[in-house]
């Protein structure tokens, strides 16, 4: 059975040879004595790859243990998907020199590796991570027979992305099927060569390294914030705010390109947290602070909600359509073009607002604020702050909930989903403060209500904005009567998918309302103050 394939690099400890300009591969055949029946020979000439290695902004590939490089070369371009091991799951000849990233797995030929990748990346575009050019040379390991037991590849690799940088040389060790033995006896004799040390990462891992990035790294995540219960209650939320911030502009280079539609999802994601915690908690910041601020993000919510709204409907369209009982998918066809100009439209908005020198000067004008607030070393500790926001919105949402009956409106579900959102916002923010098993099941039992009532108010919302956007569709008079018909149908769907929502709502919300989940989130806020 073959061994495995091993790979190693070449540190600053190499031999003066090498440091003096010699070839890789001639100093690894000078030292690494193969002895006995094993001799080296030349390989494959040498050749020059242009690589990339793609992953989406979240790094979901890398998270599942994937790695995908795109090797362009004379011969054309491949895609090569590897698992954490290295070994190959699956390769994709592509045409002339291969995709144009970034782009969505929709975009790549249907075969094995669109299907391994499309369930992880799901809506994120891929796009490169890490660029290099490689310079690959081979030698092979022969027995005594001239038959090819294992190959040693030597790539020279010169970073261009994230940043220009050199990497060390890596030997890569192949073996040939039915050679394992002789293949671990070359690997010994290149392992002994001074200087030659056993790779710690992969090729992506080390194009990263050289250029002071890794693998994974996430912009701005508030749960990396490092709280401890003496801080200050401003510096905190300071440092709370300045993360969401971080994530907020880490966002809007991809929201402006429209790479995909998880960057806008999570650019509105930070100014939530944002609008969110200047509301529960901006009264610890020094005086004028929120009050300057919250106008701002306000404006920066209402540029944002138009686009991300029809994004959903978009998102959603195909299992609309799906769902259609009366009607032919094909009726719809003028409604999803009506929504792609909407879209197109109010993205427009969008990206000016973006790159307007209002929003240059908020984001500027912030973290000037916030930094100014960062040296904070007066007011209540985090911990009070923590205990009492958090015990206020626990009453609210109990309350809100307890008072909704068969009779109320929807906007009584509404207003709960919003306490509920602030519950669970300060459950997260202050999440560092607390037992992560307890805060993990209380985020748990809030995301179950808040779903609910999500799944509620969703439907109410796009109902209603249904019949708007057939009343518009229907005054241009271009649209036919079945595409009406169809959109009325769809309605009728969400309208069941609403009463579903609402039915679950009473078990859902004694769940939360039960002595167990109370008990629970109030505990959140004892362990915070003590």
């Amino acid at each position: 059975m073959a061994s495995s394939t091993r790979d190693f690099v070449l540190e600053h400890s190499t031999p003066a040879a090498l440091k003096a300009g010699s070839d890789v591969l001639t100093v690894v055949v000078d030292s690494a004595s193969l002895n006995g029946d094993l001799s080296w020979a030349n390989g494959a000439p040498a050749r020059t790859w242009r690589r990339s290695w793609l992953d989406t902004f979240d790094w979901r590939l890398y998270r599942a243990g994937l790695t995908l490089e795109q090797i362009a070369g004379r011969d054309g371009a491949e895609l090569l998907l590897t698992g954490r091991d290295g070994e190959v799951l699956a390769t994709q000849r592509l045409t002339g020199s291969g995709t144009p990233w970034p782009a969505l797995v929709s975009r790549l030929p249907a075969g094995p590796l669109r299907e391994l990748i499309e369930p992880v990346a799901g809506i994120r575009a891929l796009a490169p991570v890490a660029r290099a050019t490689s310079r690959v040379t081979e030698l092979r390991a022969l027995n005594a027979d001239a038959k090819t037991v294992a190959r040693l590849a030597v790539d020279r690799m010169a970073v261009t992305f994230p940043a220009r940088a050199a990497a060390l040389p890596r030997l890569t060790l192949t073996p040939v099927r039915g050679y394992g033995r002789l293949t671990d006896r070359v690997g010994r004799a290149v392992a002994g060569v001074a200087g030659v040390a056993a790779s710690r990462g992969t090729a992506l891992e080390a194009a990263l390294a050289v250029t002071g990035r890794r693998a994974g790294e996430l912009p701005g995540k508030a749960a990396a914030v490092e709280l401890s219960a003496p801080m200050p209650a401003a510096r905190a939320l300071a440092a709370i705010l300045t993360a969401q911030l971080d994530s907020l502009e880490a966002n809007v280079p991809g929201t402006v390109r429209d790479i995909d539609t998880e960057f806008l999802h999570d650019l509105r994601i930070a100014v939530r947290w944002t609008r969110s915690a200047l509301k529960l908690c901006g009264s610890v910041l020094p005086a004028g602070i929120a009050g300057e601020f919250r106008p701002q993000f306000r404006w920066l919510g209402d540029l944002t909600t138009p686009t991300r709204d029809l994004d959903v409907y978009l998102l959603e369209f195909d299992a609309m359509a799906a769902g259609l009982i009366g009607a032919a998918v094909s009726d719809l066809a003028p409604f999803r073009d009506y929504l792609e100009r909407s879209r197109a439209a109010e993205y427009r908005k969008l990206s000016r607002g973006l790159r307007s020198s209002r929003f240059a000067r908020l984001t500027a004008d912030w973290r000037a604020a916030l930094a100014g607030v960062r040296g904070t070393r007066k007011g209540p500790t985090v911990a009070q702050l923590a205990a009492e926001r958090i015990a206020t919105a626990q009453r609210k949402a109990l309350r809100t909930g307890q008072r909704i009956t068969a009779a109320s409106p929807p906007t009584s579900l509404h207003d709960l989903r919003k306490r509920c959102k602030e519950l669970r916002y300060l459950v997260e923010m202050f999440g560092p403060l607390h037992d992560p098993a307890q805060r993990w099941q209380a985020v748990r039992e809030l995301k179950a209500l808040q779903d609910c009532l999500g799944a509620f108010q969703d439907a109410e919302v796009q109902r209603t904005e249904i019949r708007m956007l057939a009343n518009r569709m229907l005054a241009d008079r271009t649209v036919p009567a079945e595409t009406l018909l169809a959109m009325g149908e769809v309605a009728a769907g969400l309208a069941g998918r609403q009463h579903a929502a609402r039915a679950e709502f009473d078990s859902r919300f004694a769940a939360f309302a039960g002595p167990a989940s109370q008990a629970r989130l109030a505990s959140l806020g004892r362990a915070g103050a003590a």
